[in-house]
């Protein structure tokens, strides 16, 4: 039994669905198959909801048309019969006159923002369900929100999801193959929610983990995950193994073919992700498992939008208790630290979450000096680092020799060593670690 999510390019061309149920109908195997929006349909509803919520009602129509208006040449191409047509059109049709339902409403906020929000993987897995149907596959559609869903911490429940997922597959006792969308949620307060930017991977693995799996399975526009960005660097090269503990740490700090939290639900079931690449189905991609990978730098990732914060005690020493108050106002606001660096008297920290800045720096001016820095990037070094093991950290500063280095964080993992730019010095750091640690 697999998982199997397709992303937005994936589904994003009736040519693509029609691949994609190839792909997914090759093999007798049971299947869960989770897909993301037809990409460009998740900005264009985040463009509408901007608009309804400041009441442009004539941008908010204008907006709805430019995106639905779309949505009937992809009828038209993703089925071949009149009746397939007909549903096709119908379906897009109910979600258009959802979505304009809103137009001109007295409220339009957060709430509503994010039932919008949910409406493009509505739409993608209701009109492939339907092309399956056309096709004469058997499938069934699970819909999302009657099993995924998150606490008041919004984190899922993993638990509520396995009860709940079985219940709607316990319907369909004679299927095989299973539809469902990603990112889409229920929260605490049963209101329709998402697992944000990236999530259909978490849905993903959340399902693969609920439903112990025999392995997930990721498919994008990439064959699996590279060594460096391939946006920036002009050599990478596809890796073909990696440990669960590499893959979160590539994807925590930039990698953008997976989804930071995806790896924990897989991780904690010990289910093997495999990331393919839609467009070319026969090349190895990336497995991520429960693995000793082979020692050595793996892969370098970048993370952009660091905001650098110096915090100085006033007293001449770091007095006891200090870092305890510093911690403790950044776990006030629920705010993350990903790197930290500390001397005598002063401790050096990032955030990715600038969200509370004005709050969190005006308390820690109650005892301490504080400078803030922005537009800072974290460049990541993961791989198989042994801490008894000389040598790494030689080749990765001489690598960069040439880039001034704001922060250095060596020795809190053996799967990475990370280092703080200005982000005017991305690229050539990138480059300068492509070729001072791969030969590129």
């Amino acid at each position: 039994m697999k998982v199997l999510k397709f992303g937005g390019t994936s589904v994003g061309k009736p040519d693509r669905m029609h691949s994609v149920a190839k792909l997914i109908s090759s093999t007798p195997d049971i299947k869960v198959v989770v897909l993301s929006a037809v990409s460009g349909t998740t900005n264009a509803l985040v463009d509408i909801s901007n608009k309804l919520t400041k009441k442009d009602t004539k941008a908010a129509e204008e907006a709805i048309a430019n995106l639905f208006g779309p949505y009937k040449a992809f009828v038209e191409e993703l089925y071949s019969t009149a009746e397939g047509k007909s549903k096709g059109h119908a379906i897009v049709k109910t979600y258009h006159d959802l979505i304009k339902s809103y137009v001109g409403a007295a409220n339009f906020g957060d709430k509503e923002t994010r039932l919008f929000l949910a409406q493009g993987e509505i739409i993608s897995t209701n009109l492939f369900q339907e092309y399956l149907s056309e096709q004469g596959y058997s499938s069934a559609l699970l819909p999302a929100l009657e099993f995924m869903k998150t606490d008041a911490d919004n984190e899922p429940m993993l638990d509520y999801i396995e009860t709940k997922l079985n219940e709607q597959l316990a319907k369909h006792p004679n299927k095989s193959l299973y539809i469902t969308q990603g990112y889409v949620c229920l929260n605490s307060d049963n209101e329709v929610d998402n697992l944000k930017r990236g999530g259909s991977d978490y849905t993903a693995t959340l399902v693969g983990a609920a439903l112990q799996m025999d392995e997930i399975q990721i498919w994008t526009d990439i064959d699996g995950m590279h060594n460096n960005d391939p946006r920036i660097v002009s050599k990478t090269h596809p890796i073909h193994e990696l440990s669960f503990d590499e893959a979160a740490e590539l994807a925590y700090f930039g990698a953008k073919i997976l989804h930071p939290t995806c790896i924990l639900p897989a991780q904690k079931r010990n289910i093997p992700v495999l990331l393919k690449n839609t467009m070319q189905p026969d090349a190895l991609g990336t497995v991520i498992s429960n693995i000793n990978t082979s020692e050595g730098i793996k892969a370098v990732a970048a993370k952009d939008n660091i905001c650098a914060i110096n915090i100085k005690s006033d007293r001449m020493l770091l007095a006891h208790g200090f870092l305890r108050a510093v911690f403790e106002i950044f776990e006030r606001y629920k705010t993350s630290i990903d790197m930290i660096t500390t001397s005598e008297i002063a401790v050096s920290l990032t955030i990715d979450n600038t969200l509370h800045l004005k709050e969190i720096k005006k308390e820690l001016e109650e005892f301490a000096n504080v400078e803030v820095e922005d537009e800072q990037t974290i460049i990541c070094i993961v791989g198989n680092l042994p801490r008894e093991k000389a040598g790494y950290g030689f080749k990765i500063l001489e690598s960069l020799k040439d880039i001034p280095l704001r922060m250095v964080s060596y020795g809190g993992s053996s799967n990475n060593v990370s280092v703080l730019v200005n982000s005017k010095h991305k690229k050539e750091a990138l480059v300068a670690l492509n070729k001072g640690l791969f030969g590129y």
